[in-house]
């Protein structure tokens, strides 16, 4: 192997899926809704109260270190009731033996109450939300069953955790429609007073004849590059340091040569697994398919699963198996070669090149002045904001 990590490199986070891939909306893209598939013979797939206390007790008594962070993730992780929760809890008090305890939940917010913002606030969850820009994008693809759309419901959840004073972030997918209006789907967010973002760009395959195609709300990748370059330019006028987009202090992160915190953009992954109801664990939150199972919690400790030879060869692979093409380029110390879930592509002379190379490629070009700027700042201990004042006197262009 080219690179490799120490099992102990990085704390065991593995995230829960209380209600498996049940949730009260249909959204058209949903990558997990299918994984009910397989488990064909369950049709309760919710976590007993028994695993949740074996999962607790195991995953604190695994940390090395003095604290420890729940996710509790979905489905629609709020397809729970709000007793689970609360015995989730009292066990992770019964058992955290003076450790620091945080908790995050993503929720697709039509389920939120006055009861379920009060209990967040209470016990200081940080809470994802999930949301795509203003009605007409939201309700392109997100809607339930029956196929309503949901956007009305998410803003009076979202007005819920406003008013009880919930931290929260918003998850907003980026896909072939929303990709052309990158000004109106920034300035959305900034209009509700959100001020964490994470745009996840929306890449997904369907089999059709034993091929596999890309899914028409697939997000194309030099739009994808163009919609970054437009909101990082109107970030940089003014809102850094007030506004927070992800990918971009990930970028700079990794231009700084210190981890990333986003797993796209880190050398390896394999850091962070993901339990179904029944205890099944699996690689991660995108490789939920049968050959990435890495056991279950009754046959196997949380801690043999996550530094199993499988799972640091997977962690591995990210970095050792990119193409040449990759290796060369000079953005490679910036992407890493993203997410393994999208390096389907071919570059003529070996597999492995992400989908969203691209625009990837476009973005980081067009952010590089700024990012040595923010760097140099950062590193003569001068606040990154800085870099507005720098962009307004002309330096960049």
């Amino acid at each position: 192997m080219e690179n490799t990590i120490s099992p102990f490199a990085a704390p065991i986070y593995v995230m829960l899926k209380p209600a498996g891939a049940s949730c009260n909306l249909a959204c058209d893209y949903c990558y997990y809704i299918d994984k009910k598939q397989f488990y064909p013979q369950t049709k309760n797939t919710v976590m007993s109260i028994d695993l949740l206390e074996k999962f607790i007790a195991e995953y604190l008594q695994s940390q090395t270190m003095p604290c420890a962070l729940f996710t509790w993730h979905g489905g629609e992780a709020l397809m729970r009731p709000l007793s689970f929760y609360q015995t989730a809890l009292d066990l992770q008090r019964k058992y955290a033996r003076g450790m620091q305890i945080d908790n995050c939940i993503q929720t697709n917010g039509t389920l939120l109450t006055d009861e379920w913002c009060q209990f967040l606030k209470e016990n200081n969850f940080l809470v994802g939300i999930s949301i795509d820009g203003p009605q007409e994008f939201h309700d392109e693809y997100r809607r339930n069953r029956h196929g309503q759309p949901s956007f009305y419901k998410v803003m009076k959840g979202l007005e819920l955790l406003k008013k009880h004073q919930v931290e929260y972030n918003a998850m907003a997918v980026v896909n072939d429609y929303n990709v052309d209006y990158p000004l109106e789907f920034y300035n959305f967010f900034k209009k509700i007073e959100c001020r964490y973002i994470q745009f996840t760009p929306i890449v997904e395959r369907i089999e059709k004849n034993g091929k596999h195609e890309l899914a028409p709300f697939t997000v194309d990748s030099v739009k994808w590059g163009d919609f970054l370059c437009a909101v990082f330019d109107e970030w940089i006028k003014a809102d850094v340091g007030t506004y927070f987009v992800q990918l971009f202090d990930a970028t700079l992160a990794n231009w700084m040569d210190v981890p990333p915190g986003i797993c796209t953009l880190a050398r390896t992954c394999g850091h962070a697994g993901v339990m179904e109801f029944n205890g099944d664990l699996y690689a991660c939150d995108h490789f939920v398919f049968p050959q990435y199972k890495r056991g279950n919690i009754y046959t196997k400790t949380i801690t043999e699963m996550m530094y199993s030879p499988e799972q640091i060869q997977f962690g591995n692979d990210k970095f050792d198996k990119l193409p040449p093409c990759c290796r060369q380029c000079d953005f490679l110390f910036a992407c890493n070669g993203e997410c393994p879930k999208n390096r389907f592509l071919n570059d003529g002379n070996a597999p492995g090149l992400n989908y969203l190379c691209q625009g990837y490629k476009r973005f980081f070009a067009h952010v590089a002045p700024y990012m040595d700027f923010m760097k140099h700042e950062l590193l003569a201990q001068r606040p990154a904001a800085n870099v507005m004042q720098w962009r307004a006197e002309g330096h960049a262009f």
